[in-house]
């Protein structure tokens, strides 16, 4: 990795980490979309993933009152989540970076657009539909160490209090890093090239985390997330249109047709969002300990 990389990695990671301090998660959300532009996921992920076993610790460890409340419903999901980052580690062994990228931001661009429409369908079956849940949310976070807006979105959706919420992002965060580095242990992803990567992150979340919950406190919470979302949106959607290129999925300068879809519904979305006044209380745009 060039010196130039390793500069935009420090400034994109301080920039997630702001994001993260102020919302409670979208570490890795901000920071793999950019990232993979110049780096692949076998390099990436196994330093994101060691890092998120420390910050989901911290988490668990802060919101502890509230893991008698919480615990029961999230096993389902934690059970889930084991068969799941097995399947997600070997396909991260076996397929290309250039097809591993494409999936990862095909995967994100319709959870980012979720997000940022605020999609809300609460699920009465919890238990049955969290095992599924977990396995989808293990292979999307082994392939991409992303989980943060469909468990923000889940959580959200069941009506868990302030603090509940937060133990229960912490301990599936927590569980899903955990599993993870193990797997990638066991695979042998845990390169020097990876590792190297890891004193580069470490100061600028120690700097952006608590600037972003600082940053919070005078800026509307939803309108923050909102405006993160849009920009995450635009990111992948770019990444989406270069890979087509570089593919060859399809040719010339159409492959960028996604981007200007993308462009389009972002800005409608972002019409009727500021067109109304900004939700208050949602439990996903509180400022949360730092789990990504």
């Amino acid at each position: 990795m060039t010196h130039s990389h390793i500069i935009a990695l420090a400034v994109i990671t301080l920039l997630a980490a702001i994001v993260n301090g102020a919302l409670g998660y979208g570490f890795s959300s901000i920071t793999v979309p950019i990232a993979l532009l110049f780096l692949a996921n076998r390099i990436l992920n196994p330093a994101l993933v060691l890092i998120e076993v420390v910050l989901n610790t911290y988490v668990v460890w802060n919101n502890r009152e509230a893991l008698s409340n919480i615990w029961r419903r999230v096993l389902p999901m934690v059970i889930g989540l084991v068969p799941g980052i097995v399947v997600g580690t070997a396909i991260v062994s076996r397929v290309s970076p250039g097809w591993l990228r494409f999936a990862t931001y095909g995967a994100l661009l319709p959870l980012i657009l979720l997000q940022a429409a605020g999609y809300r369908r609460p699920i009465r079956s919890e238990r049955s539909v969290g095992l599924t849940f977990g396995a989808g949310l293990g292979v999307l976070y082994s392939v991409t160490t992303i989980s943060g807006p469909p468990l923000a979105m889940m959580l959200n959706n069941q009506g868990l209090e302030k603090k509940d919420f937060r133990a229960a992002l912490g301990v599936v965060r927590l569980a899903e890093s955990s599993v993870t580095a193990v797997a990638y242990a066991y695979a042998g992803f845990f390169t020097s090239t990876s590792m190297a990567l890891i004193p580069w992150i470490v100061p600028s979340i120690a700097i952006g985390v608590p600037l972003g919950a600082i940053m919070i406190r005078r800026i509307q919470p939803e309108t923050f997330r909102r405006i993160c979302m849009s920009f995450d949106a635009w990111v992948v959607a770019f990444g989406l249109s270069r890979l087509l290129q570089d593919l060859r999925l399809v040719e010339g300068n159409a492959a960028y047709l996604v981007l200007v879809i993308v462009a389009m519904l972002d800005m409608w979305m972002l019409y009727r969002f500021f067109s109304k006044a900004p939700r208050t209380g949602d439990v996903d745009a509180l400022p949360a300990s730092p789990v990504r």
